[in-house]
Order: structure tokens, then C-alpha cells, then sequence
């Protein structure tokens, strides 16, 4: 995982909160297997809007709170937060180019 992509609970409000450009937020674990799936496609999705949005990724037992806040029941959960506010959400391992459209609209 790209270490420009880790996002803790301090980091959190100053950079997806108070954002202005829309952010996709993986919530994933190490143990989870889609989570792990689906990486490499977020990394891709990171570097194609590098410029027009942003793209984290948050491990759910080292931020449980920040996974609590937005009801994460299930990982991976992808949401899109735009103006502070969650404006799409994806559970499960999905294609990139189902990520790419969720964020697209919100662009």
C-alpha cells in the first residue's frame, strides 16, 4: 500500500472533512481478503484523479472510531465524501471502473 494513502483518526477531519475536492475512502483490514482484492485498483484510482480528488485508505482495527462514525458494517466500504458529507457508498470488492464512476460523480 502506498504510505501517502494511510489515514488516522487525526487526520481524518483535516483531510476528508474539510476537504475541497471531493474524497474516496477505502475502509478496509490486513485480514480481509476483498479488501486486499481491491487495493491495487484504489491505488489506481488514486493516481488517475491525482489533481481532482483525493484518495485514502482507512484500516478499521487501528481507527475503529473513524469505521464506527460512518456505520462501516462490512468492509471493504468505499464512500465518497464531498463538501464533509458522505455522497456515495460501495461495499464489497468491486471493478475499478465502478469505483472511477463513483467518484466521477461526484467530481
Amino acid at each position: 500500500m502506498a504510505a501517502n494513502l494511510a489515514l488516522s483518526q487525526a487526520d481524518f477531519q483535516k483531510e476528508v472533512i474539510e476537504s475541497d475536492v471531493p474524497v474516496l475512502v477505502d475502509f478496509w483490514a490486513e485480514w480481509c481478503g476483498p479488501c486486499k482484492a481491491i487495493g491495487p485498483s484504489v491505488e489506481n484510482v488514486a493516481s488517475k484523479f491525482a489533481g481532482k480528488a483525493k484518495v485514502f485508505k482507512v484500516d478499521v482495527d487501528a481507527n475503529g472510531e473513524i469505521a464506527q462514525q460512518f456505520g462501516i458494517m462490512s468492509i471493504p466500504a468505499l464512500l465518497v465524501f464531498k463538501n464533509g458529507q458522505v455522497v456515495d457508498r460501495i461495499v464489497g470488492g468491486v471493478p475499478q471502473p465502478m469505483i472511477e464512476d463513483m467518484l466521477n460523480k461526484a467530481i
